[in-house]
């Protein structure tokens, strides 16, 4: 088995490639090993190894973040973990249904913006989430407010030098362009 690398826009943020699908469906974000617990062998094996302080499933990546200085140590064992895991045919997730919140939980806007809504979820789906997925993170929709779109950022994106640019003159830009009423976005 053979895992490749990317490096990502945030130093702090690794993405491996292990060739094969790792989440069929939707994303699994785990902000420590707390999260990880019983919902997710794999995310849970990543957490042991010394380090590691974030772990993010795609579709066809994980994404890891670290405290360490130096990915030169966290390297080998992350690729170990991830390779052993893998070869093992162990699954991902334990669960199905504990394994990922759905588009719409926790989302908030006015019924009377639907419509918009419905443009704003488009766009972020169709051109700003396969831009990020690239990058080793994902974008969710969360909620649109008296002109201000909300955002999840999960996986390389959350903590990222950058994310604030990529929200701002990205993001913020693109659905300005498509979509009038959106004054601002705002990470939550």
């Amino acid at each position: 088995m053979f895992i490749q690398t990317e490096t990502t826009p945030n130093p702090a943020t690794l993405k491996f490639l292990p060739g094969k699908v790792v989440m069929p469906e939707g994303t699994a974000d785990f902000r420590n090993a707390d999260t990880a617990g019983n919902t997710s062998p794999l995310a849970a094996k990543l957490f042991a190894v010394p380090g590691v302080t974030g772990v993010f499933f795609g579709y066809d990546f994980i994404t890891i973040t670290k405290d360490d200085p130096d990915w030169q140590h966290l390297k080998p064992a992350i690729l170990g973990t991830i390779m052993e895991h893998f070869m093992a045919g162990a699954p991902v997730m334990s669960t199905t249904e504990d394994s990922v919140p759905e588009h719409g939980e926790g989302e908030f806007f006015d019924e009377a913006d639907t419509e918009i809504v419905g443009t704003i979820k488009e766009l972020i789906e169709t051109r700003v989430r396969p831009a990020v997925a690239q990058d080793g993170g994902d974008i969710t929709f969360r909620g649109f407010e008296k002109g201000t779109v909300y955002l999840h950022m999960k996986g390389a994106c959350s903590g990222c030098p950058s994310s604030t640019a990529t929200l701002k003159h990205g993001i913020q830009n693109l659905l300005r362009h498509f979509v009038p009423e959106v004054q601002h976005v705002e990470s939550v």
